[in-house]
């Protein structure tokens, strides 16, 4: 199997058929196609109208005994309260009109063909699906790495005659003049970004995401990760909005609800520079209307196909079989809120990270992902000075798609193309980042603008970094296929033991550790360590005898290259740990922290004492923070109203030393699940 850029209208990825929906585009009317009859299948079941949907949420039972519980609390009349509900409800909801859906769709045929070679999906996914908006409430759950996520799924499923979902938006998309209108009537919702206390706010918008489940009036579509990620791997979910949609099933309002993973890859993002300079500290630009169409110059821009595949329908029903006593939400009425249990929280938690991984795993992993795997394996000085051999990085590449297939990975794959046109065309369509001169590849910095003073060696750093977090983006596309079998390669170089049990517990403090950089579904250590185990000993890295792991001269190229994929993590969290140790104030915020962090590693890197450009990325050191909250090294302070924490300077020593192997892995000895 290989990666290839080309542009038939069928592909194959992992046995499957993958359609590209634009190639009839190229050669239909797209006129033809936008005002084509549109009757989607749906479930025999009252129609609603977005006003009558609004209607049913301002009058329901629920609402009125949440706005009471607010009228007492601030002192307002009901009648205030339930007005202000109204304007809440009305800056929210969404118009959703056929002919704006048409507009859309003719509008982003335009856009599409020019920014896309192909858009594959897989119909397998649909017609699945197709069955699904039949049966129960659908619930769309799609992974979120670009701005063109966000209308995509609208996109194919108009495209195949299914019912076009509404989507939950961030309310800046709202404010954008004529577009925010647009995307309102085509389907688009929107929630504030910072609700905190706003217990009105909470009530109106889960009152609403519930009626939507109830009376089926969409399929219901959001992103379960929260946000977009700036870094192109899996977000650790987001629980809010996923106890909304299943809170109807919770309660018995509706027989079952159905969830869809869905898996969005890119060959290059149009965003990629921009995610870069973000993780680096610079603002994200504010949504609007003259923003984009700045941005219109990148549709003369090349950026590959797009891979849209929709994963097999969940039942919640089934999946909830045993895990939750659903009896105990009839024991109050329905309209009264609820707290949920500690069993509710943990299975809601659990369904948000199993969609989460089969997202993962339905992903589609192009040439150019292998290829930043092997790329980042080298020095970065190596990138920007001499440059790697090319066939040495090409021959790399195919060995890693070998080892990915091993792995288990799904690979965009061509019959006809070979590797080496594949290799040469993910080349040309990331020539923003790399060039090839010579039988040599290097990384290109970020082009220097015009100025009269020399670059100070900070900025130098700057430059190196976007380029490097670029590439570390690309390779997190793939990362999922090996970050389990890199966990025990870890372990065992750092444990230097042999024994199962040694290496369980420290593969079970990896994941401790990287709890909010990777996704780990709870109650799955065992399995993942299993997983890991089988695949090491698929591609003939490790060999296994009873409770002894060991290691042939065959498979040291294997657990060598898997260490190096982790090892940017590891260095990372050992810049963090380190400064909150020696260099860093006990008591902190997250606003403080940040960039302070930033300049100490700076300040490494630029001595010469650290070698991982990856360790200025903002996301990295949040998740380094995030990590620490849950080993209860670092404490948040209720009292602090600016999200201050307090340090545990022995336990973030420890876990460092933990992490370096400098505690012994007998110390490390866990209960299988015992912590996820």
């Amino acid at each position: 199997m290989s990666g290839s850029f080309r542009d038939p209208a069928v592909l194959r990825s992992d046995d499957e058929d993958l359609v590209d929906v634009l190639e009839e585009r190229r050669h239909g009317s797209d006129l033809g196609f936008t005002f084509r009859t549109f009757s989607p299948p749906s479930r025999p079941a009252p129609s609603v109208s977005s006003s009558d949907l609004r209607r049913s949420v301002l009058d329901s039972l629920f609402l009125r005994h949440v706005a009471k519980e607010v009228a007492v609390e601030t002192g307002s009349p009901l009648e205030t309260v339930m007005g202000d509900a109204g304007r809440i409800l009305e800056e929210m909801s969404q118009n959703l009109q056929l002919g704006f859906i048409r507009l859309m769709a003719f509008t982003l045929t335009k856009v599409f063909k020019k920014l896309f070679r192909s858009i594959f999906i897989n119909l397998d996914g649909l017609n699945t699906l197709q069955q699904a908006v039949q049966e129960n409430p659908v619930v769309l759950m799609p992974n979120h790495r670009s701005y063109v996520d966000f209308l995509i799924v609208s996109y194919v499923l108009f495209a195949f005659d299914l019912p076009v979902p509404v989507i939950a938006a961030g309310i800046p998309l709202a404010g954008m003049k004529i577009v925010g209108e647009i995307l309102r009537r085509s389907g688009a919702f929107f929630i504030r970004r910072s609700i905190g206390s706003d217990k009105l706010y909470w009530g109106v918008l889960s009152e609403y995401v519930r009626t939507i489940i109830r009376k089926e009036f969409a399929p219901f579509e959001f992103y379960v990760e929260g946000f977009r990620s700036r870094t192109l791997k899996s977000l650790t979910p987001k629980l809010g909005m996923m106890h909304m949609v299943l809170e109807p099933f919770f309660k018995g309002e509706v027989f079952d609800v159905t969830l869809v993973p869905i898996s969005i890859s890119y060959d290059r993002v149009l965003e990629e520079s921009l995610l870069a300079h973000e993780l680096l500290g610079v603002p994200k630009p504010r949504e609007s209307t003259a923003g984009l169409l700045k941005a219109s110059r990148i549709l003369q821009e090349d950026f590959g196909s797009m891979f849209v595949i929709f994963g097999r329908p969940l039942s919640v029903r089934s999946l909830c079989e045993g895990r939750i006593d659903r009896c105990r939400f009839n024991l109050r009425p329905r309209h009264l809120p609820q707290q949920p249990s500690a069993d509710v929280q943990s299975c809601v938690s659990w369904l948000a990270h199993l969609v989460v991984r089969l997202q993962e795993e339905g992903s589609v992993i192009g040439p150019w992902s292998l290829m930043c795997c092997q790329l980042l394996q080298n020095p970065v000085h190596v990138l920007t000075g001499d440059g790697l051999d090319w066939q040495q990085l090409s021959d790399g590449t195919v060995w890693t798609r070998r080892l990915a297939v091993d792995c288990g990975a799904r690979l965009s794959c061509s019959g006809s193309v070979s590797d080496a046109d594949v290799m040469a065309s993910a080349a040309a369509l990331h020539r923003s980042v790399i060039q090839r001169r010579g039988g040599r590849v290097y990384l290109l910095q970020e082009e220097e603008p015009q100025r009269r003073r020399p670059v100070g060696s900070e900025e130098g750093v700057m430059r190196t970094a976007v380029a490097v977090l670029m590439l570390a983006s690309y390779r997190n596309q793939a990362l999922h296929v090996f970050v389990r079998p890199a966990m025990l390669a870890v372990a065992l170089n750092v444990t230097r033991s042999r024994r199962r049990e040694q290496l369980l517990g420290f593969f079970c403090f990896l994941q401790d550790v990287f709890s909010h950089e990777f996704i780990f579904v709870p109650g799955r250590l065992t399995q993942d360590f299993e997983e890991a185990c089988f695949y090491l000993k698929k591609c003939g890295a490790i060999n296994i005898d009873d409770q002894e792991v060991t290691v042939p001269d065959s498979g040291l190229e294997v657990l060598s290259f898997l260490q190096k994929l982790l090892q940017p993590f590891i260095d990372s969290y050992q810049v963090v740990f380190r400064f909150l140790c020696e260099d860093g104030p006990q008591v902190f915020s997250e606003k403080q922290l940040l960039p302070a962090l930033r300049q100490f590693a700076t300040n490494l890197i630029i001595s010469g004492e650290l070698h991982t450009y990856e360790a200025l990325s903002s996301d990295t050191q949040k998740n380094v923070l995030s990590a620490l909250r849950r080993l209860q090294a670092v404490t948040k302070l209720r009292a602090s109203e600016q999200n201050e924490y307090r340090v545990n300077r022995e336990a973030v020593r420890r876990t460092a030393d933990m992490l370096a192997g400098k505690i012994p892995p007998q110390m490390l000895q866990t209960t299988p699940d015992a912590r996820l």
